[in-house]
């Protein structure tokens, strides 16, 4: 019977183990952590977000930042009804949320860790953990795997570490595979302006987002922080522009438009507001549902005092037109959220054949997960990622 070895006991590493046919090849996962899945295990706050409801792969792929040429034939054969089918014959219900987050109807991410350990179980699938690799040969189109305490021979051997730096040094060192050298993506943004002082946890349902010097925009929810600022905006923009804002060092010039509306049509609402509530303060004043915290910030901010609407100047009104859909804040730093930590970066796609996830370089080498140059704008796209690549190589496999 011919050995298969996976290392790396993730989310890409067991599903593979769990397709694969134990009646062909003998099976080893190499796991460095003690205990396995354990960036699954808190995965959308411990709920384990593991796809999303998108069912076309067309549509799917404008979610990869990097990657998404190469997984719509990815997706073609393995999409997310084909996850929801594959859990439901495990006995694993799911369901659909509001924003098309697709959990476990358990709520737990345990389920789903149960359900890896019981397929393996099941298919006598070996899994040593505390094994760090430290080196492995090619040869012949064969692999050696050197841990700290034993030596493993392979006829095929997949690579499913995620984004493990030391990994990435021995897939390029030792495999001659190239590496783009890995950044942060999916971040949040640090700012200290007055302007969002102690404003934590007001969120804007519909502003746009514009870095002048890199000329890109994000539209959608933003939410302000202890830190500065968040939300689905921000993170779309971090991750689409990863590379970028590695460069700028994380420093630049952030534009908000708050409320997603044009300069002179908030100018003429503020002239109106001026003729109807002439004795009202320009405190009190309601408008496009903002916060009373926030609207106080931004008068502040401009130097307004409080004037009655009737005294309020042309300037006045232009000012305050253009911070609501014109603010300029400096960002100085980026913030990671460690439970969804993703890397831009990874194992050249140019160097991997799709149809099989296998090594163009070394037959018999396969790569699956983030341990690619292939990253998403939120966790359930890179689990979609590790679910439909690791199916890929268990269908090719089970055919040799």
């Amino acid at each position: 019977m011919k050995q298969l070895i996976i290392i790396g006991g993730g989310a890409a590493g067991f599903f593979l183990a769990s397709n694969v046919k134990s009646s062909k090849w003998k099976i080893l996962i190499l796991e460095q952590a003690k205990n396995p899945l354990q960036k699954l295990k808190i995965s959308g706050g411990g709920r384990c977000n593991l796809t999303h409801a998108c069912f076309s792969a067309k549509k799917l792929v404008k979610y990869y930042p990097r990657g998404s040429k190469e997984l719509i034939s990815v997706f073609n054969h393995f999409q997310p009804s084909d996850t929801f089918e594959w859990f439901s014959q495990k006995g694993v219900d799911l369901k659909i949320e509001s924003d098309h987050r697709v959990f476990p109807q358990s709520d737990s991410s345990q389920t789903i860790i149960d359900t890896f350990l019981q397929e393996t179980q099941k298919n006598n699938i070996e899994i040593n953990y505390n094994s760090k690799v430290i080196n492995i040969k090619n040869i012949n189109n064969k692999f050696e795997i050197a841990t700290t305490e034993n030596k493993f021979f392979a006829d095929a051997l997949v690579i499913a570490t995620g984004s493990s730096q030391k990994m990435w040094d021995i897939i390029h060192h030792q495999l001659g595979h190239n590496i783009i050298k890995p950044v942060p993506s999916l971040f949040t943004f640090l700012c200290s302006d007055k302007l969002l002082s102690n404003l934590q946890g007001i969120s804007f349902p519909e502003a746009e987002i514009h870095i002048p010097s890199l000329k890109i925009k994000e539209f959608g929810p933003i939410l302000i922080t202890h830190w500065g600022l968040s939300g689905p905006a921000v993170l779309k923009l971090s991750s689409w522009s990863a590379r970028e804002l590695f460069k700028l060092d994380y420093k630049f010039i952030l534009r908000i438009n708050w409320i997603s509306e044009t300069f002179d049509r908030v100018r003429e609402e503020l002239f109106i507001e001026k003729i109807k509530n002439s004795k009202k303060s320009i405190y009190a004043l309601k408008i496009y549902n903002l916060t009373q915290r926030f609207w106080n910030n931004l008068l502040y901010s401009l130097q307004i005092k409080d004037k009655k609407l009737a005294d309020l100047s042309k300037k006045d009104i232009n000012k305050i037109a253009e911070a609501l859909t014109n603010t300029q804040l400096q960002i100085n730093g980026k913030n990671t959220h460690k439970d969804e930590f993703v890397t831009a970066g990874g194992v050249d796609l140019k160097e991997i054949d799709f149809r099989t996830m296998q090594s163009k370089l070394i037959p018999n080498l396969y790569f699956a997960g983030e341990v690619l140059n292939i990253d998403a704008l939120t966790g359930g796209f890179n689990f979609q990622a590790c679910w439909s690549e690791a199916y890929i190589i268990s269908q090719y496999i089970n055919s040799n």
